[in-house]
């Protein structure tokens, strides 16, 4: 018998048809009589009833109460007669005894001769409830989620897109269903998505959070970010449908991120150094490439200079240099201007707009308007380069505009934005920052510089006792300037003093303690003190620099006497590395056997002396500690290859001092470097002459005598007046006032010396003697004759000194003995 079921009705949810049809539904037939017929395997799941225990039984005896038994057969003789359905929910009990509420959709069975029973499917109502809650998630997932969702199938092509998928993508949905991804968005990269989605769809594994980055169709000028995820979809047999795809826009998120991170390594870039122009160009190098294709810094000239630019907005045309120049194609092409060039801008430009005003500019698309503001030299350049956009950002830091960069993109990449412009403004704070930083120590590393040279000797002084030649180097441009110095001292008795020292520390505050330690050193040699003395008067006088400056943290001295009548050099260090000897013969030594003393400013603790006698043409290298100091480098290591550089045959003084510095001092030095060399020279005997006197006034006129033969051997006949009266005055008053033996001696070298020497430590005394006085006018007359004259004392007495300078016809044809002149420069 042919039999149909009518079409379901709508009593229930617009879900429950899809549920009632699933391949879980429990389905049984009630005939006509209202017994089951039939009774499916999911009905027997649902209920716990096997097939053989309910058919035959009336299908009203499994409803658990007598309105839903009621209610029931109403339903059927109602509907059913008519040929209609009903759908309903009633409580039914399981074979076990627990209630199942159940969902139900009752369809007549019809035949030729009418009703024949009914066809029921069953589900378990929470199963409805779970599918319509799915169905409404999944409904609002795809239709209302604010993020882009898509299907696509196993060969990657669209299935279903959202309408978030549809607005990105700027097509309709029936354009892009079919499609695969990079078909309806070629300007994204989805090459690496793809192969994901291929991943998904043969591992089954999903893939979370990979970045898909490019330009929408939609958007083609903004350049966006979004992170995407993938998964697979399958039915219930576990067969591969396709996979869904999401697109969350993650695109501010990433340029903040790609900001902090531009921002950090620029961090670690810039400021490196304490120079100006490096500092611009760590700034260009920095905004390349994650900032800009091309990228340019111009500082004000004042700015590199290091001078203080007054705290007024910047005039126009004001003189520029560039700095920095840094280009994604080699050879920088794009630049009109080569480092270290000059440049101006005219008032109407970008640049000298943002260096008045002190506010950036943007240019979002350079167009021929845009162009046409910039320099024609720069215009031809954005024109042949193909520059697309640009910023024009000024340097400003404390108030103060130092100068301005530019930053431009190519055609083939974003145009700038407003955020791209905040970067911009944090980059180029940052650099301002390091900039003026530079710039104010240029100021103070000139400032410095300029007091340290004033303070140190510009020629040294002709010596009849050492050829002398002189290196020093200050600090590089990256360090601050130190206080080494050097000296070299005429004393009397044709004697001379070397001397090197270091102060601790750098800057304008070690200059200025080395020149008073320097002043201070020429006060004592005037009073012809013994190395050690000298030292712990320097000792004294740095321990009050520190009581009245906590910053003055101490010195390194190295001071030494000369006698080329002795050959005898005593020299006294404190806390200064020893100086080298270098041996006629060429051979090399340090001289260690010198005390090294404590460091000056420590007080209280005495310095020794050590003398050492020289051969002819011996030559003293004096140096300070930059010149062995290099980072990670030994000093040992340092004193190896000076001693290297001084050894072998004598050279020229200027020779060996450039020897030394080239091979020695690296170009990026932290320390000033002072060296001092000096090549011993020897007075022949006959150049001097001495003479033992006893203390009897009548031999006064003995002594002129000597001194006047003496003078006239040497050439010297115009200088035997003022030579007689000189000894005269001198012999006369060492017998008055002083015990014997006294001993005349006179030197015959640039000058003419004359030296009377007694066993007394008075100290003489220059004063006026009254008219009616009889004596007291001869140390004012040795005063008046000689060209100076001085006192030094010694552990035996004390010898009173006078130089005279040569008559004119004498002084060129001084010279000292023969085999020292050929060892001279």
């Amino acid at each position: 018998m042919w039999m149909r079921v009518p079409t379901a009705s709508r009593d229930l949810g617009a879900g429950l048809g899809n549920v009632l049809q699933g391949p879980c539904t429990a389905t049984a037939v009630v005939d006509s009589r209202g017994s089951i017929s039939l009774w499916s395997p999911e009905a027997e799941s649902l209920l716990g009833y096997q097939a053989r225990d309910v058919c035959g039984t009336p299908a009203v005896d499994l409803l658990i109460t007598s309105a839903n038994r009621v209610a029931a057969l109403a339903a059927g003789r109602r509907r059913g007669g008519a040929g209609q359905g009903w759908d309903g929910v009633l409580d039914v009990r399981h074979r076990d005894g627990h209630v199942v509420r159940v969902a139900l959709r009752v369809r007549a069975v019809l035949s030729d001769q009418g009703p024949a029973g009914w066809s029921i499917g069953a589900v378990d109502v929470r199963q409805v409830e779970r599918s319509e809650f799915e169905q409404a998630v999944l409904k609002a997932l795809f239709e209302q989620a604010p993020v882009s969702i898509t299907v696509v199938g196993t060969d990657l092509r669209f299935r279903a897109v959202n309408a978030v998928a549809v607005r990105d993508l700027g097509l309709p949905a029936e354009r892009i269903i079919g499609r695969r991804n990079h078909d309806v968005a070629p300007e994204i990269d989805f090459r690496t998505a793809e192969e994901r989605l291929r991943q998904v769809r043969d591992t089954g594994e999903p893939e979370i959070g990979f970045p898909v980055r490019g330009r929408l169709p939609s958007d083609p000028e903004r350049e966006g970010m979004w992170s995407s995820s993938s998964f697979r979809l399958t039915d219930s047999a576990g067969h591969v449908l396709g996979m869904c795809q999401t697109f969350v826009d993650v695109t501010e998120g990433y340029r903040a991120q790609q900001r902090l991170e531009l921002l950090t390594e620029a961090g670690t870039q810039l400021g490196t150094t304490l120079d100006v122009e490096r500092t611009a160009q760590e700034l260009a190098d920095a905004a390349v490439p994650g900032l800009a294709d091309f990228a340019v810094v111009d500082l004000l000239e004042a700015t590199v200079r290091g001078e203080e630019p007054a705290p007024v907005p910047v005039g126009a045309p004001a003189l520029l240099r560039r700095s920095g120049v840094r280009s994604v194609r080699p050879g920088n092409p794009e630049a009109a201007y080569a480092v270290s060039e000059r440049v101006t801008f005219a008032p109407a430009t970008p640049q000298a707009r943002c260096l008045v005003g002190g506010r950036p500019e943007l240019m979002r698309k350079l167009d021929d308007v845009e162009q046409s503001a910039f320099d024609p030299r720069i215009v031809e350049k954005i024109r042949a380069s193909g520059t697309r956009s640009a910023m024009v950002v000024p340097l400003r830091a404390r108030g103060i505009t130092l100068g301005v960069a530019v930053f431009a993109r190519h055609r083939d990449s974003p145009q700038y934005d407003e955020g791209a412009l905040a970067l911009a403004e944090d980059f180029c704070s940052r650099a301002a920052v390091c900039i003026d930083n530079a710039r104010r120590y240029t100021r103070e590393h000139t400032t410095a510089l300029a007091l340290q040279r004033s303070l140190l000797p510009r020629d040294l002084p002709d010596s009849p006792a050492v050829d002398t030649a002189y290196r020093y180097l200050p600090a590089a441009a990256h360090a601050s300037a130190g206080g080494d110095w050097f000296d070299v001292l005429p004393l009397s008795g044709a004697r001379v003093a070397l001397l090197v020292g270091d102060v601790t520390g750098h800057g304008l505050h070690a200059a200025a303690i080395m020149g008073r330690l320097r002043t201070a050193v020429h006060t004592l040699a005037d009073l012809d003190l013994d190395p050690d003395e000298v030292l712990a008067h320097l000792d004294d006088l740095v321990v009050r620099l520190a009581e009245e400056d906590p910053d003055c943290q101490g010195a390194s001295c190295l001071y030494a006497v000369y006698d080329p009548v002795s050959r005898l050099c005593t020299f006294a260090r404190a806390g200064h590395p020893p100086p080298a000897l270098i041996r006629p013969d060429g051979a090399v030594e340090f001289l260690d056997a010198i005390p090294p003393g404590p460091p000056l400013g420590l007080g209280g603790l005495p310095f020794e002396t050590a003398e050492c006698q020289l051969p002819e043409g011996s030559l003293l290298a004096l140096y300070t500690d930059g010149l062995l100091q290099e980072p990670g480098r030994d000093v040992d290591v340092g004193l190896d290859r000076l001693a290297r550089a001084l050894a072998g045959p004598a050279r020229p003084l200027e020779e060996l001092g450039d020897a030394v510095m080239s091979g020695l001092v690296a170009e990026r030095r932290f320390d000033d470097v002072a060296l001092l060399l000096a090549r011993t020279r020897v007075l022949a005997a006959d150049r001097v002459a001495s003479f033992q006197l006893p203390t009897d006034p009548a031999l006064v006129a003995q002594a002129r005598t000597l001194a006047t033969r003496q003078l006239a051997k040497w050439g010297l006949e115009p200088l035997a007046f003022t030579t007689e009266l000189i000894v005269s005055e001198l012999v006369t008053n060492a017998i008055r006032h002083a015990r014997g033996p006294i001993a005349l001696r006179l030197i015959h070298t640039q000058a003419l010396i004359c030296e009377v020497s007694d066993s007394s430590l008075s100290a003489p005394h220059l004063r006026h003697a009254r008219t009616t006085d009889e004596g007291g006018r001869g140390l004012f007359l040795v005063a008046q004759l000689a060209s100076r004259w001085g006192a030094r004392y010694t552990h035996d007495g004390k010898t009173i000194w006078a130089e005279q300078p040569l008559p004119p016809a004498e002084a060129p044809g001084v010279r000292m003995d023969e085999a020292v002149d050929l060892r001279a420069d």
